[in-house]
């Protein structure tokens, strides 16, 4: 799998990132794809979730389900457990700095568990990951400005 990489600055502090990108449930109002986000498992104390998502892609809509493991405010790590692709990976490391400004770093790895010639796949990857982060962005800049 190849991993990508993306970063973006956000105008908010680093824990309001940090509870932005946990806030699941809320995923399908600023994710563009995302049609659900059901929490299966959730200690947020201990930054241990277990997230199944129903996304609709343009070929078809796929369900899958991650687990997270984190370090509030500064990291969130995910792994694929199940679900209609073969493998998803990925973190978002957060970086303090200045009291109101974050850079967010989003890496990530997928196998969709089916042929996709190199360049389109790459292509697609890439852009749905930055599309992501900018999303995230967005939502995360929006919550700070109605704090």
């Amino acid at each position: 799998m190849e991993r990508q990489s993306h970063t973006e600055v956000v105008e908010a502090p680093i824990a309001l990132c940090f509870d932005t990108i946990t806030d699941f449930e809320h995923y399908p109002e600023w994710f563009s794809g995302i049609e659900d986000a059901r929490i299966e498992r959730a200690d947020p104390e201990a930054c241990l979730w277990t997230v199944c998502y129903r996304l609709h892609m343009v070929v078809r809509t796929i369900s899958y389900t991650l687990d997270y493991t984190g370090e509030r405010p500064g990291r969130l790590d995910w792994k694929l457990s199940g679900g209609d692709v073969k493998a998803i990976e990925g973190s978002y490391i957060f970086t303090e700095l200045e009291p109101n400004l974050t850079e967010a770093t989003c890496t990530q790895a997928v196998d969709v568990g089916f042929w996709i010639p190199g360049p389109i796949r790459r292509t697609f990857e890439r852009s749905a990951l930055v599309d992501s982060v900018r999303q995230f962005k967005e939502a995360a800049q929006a919550r700070a400005a109605g704090a």
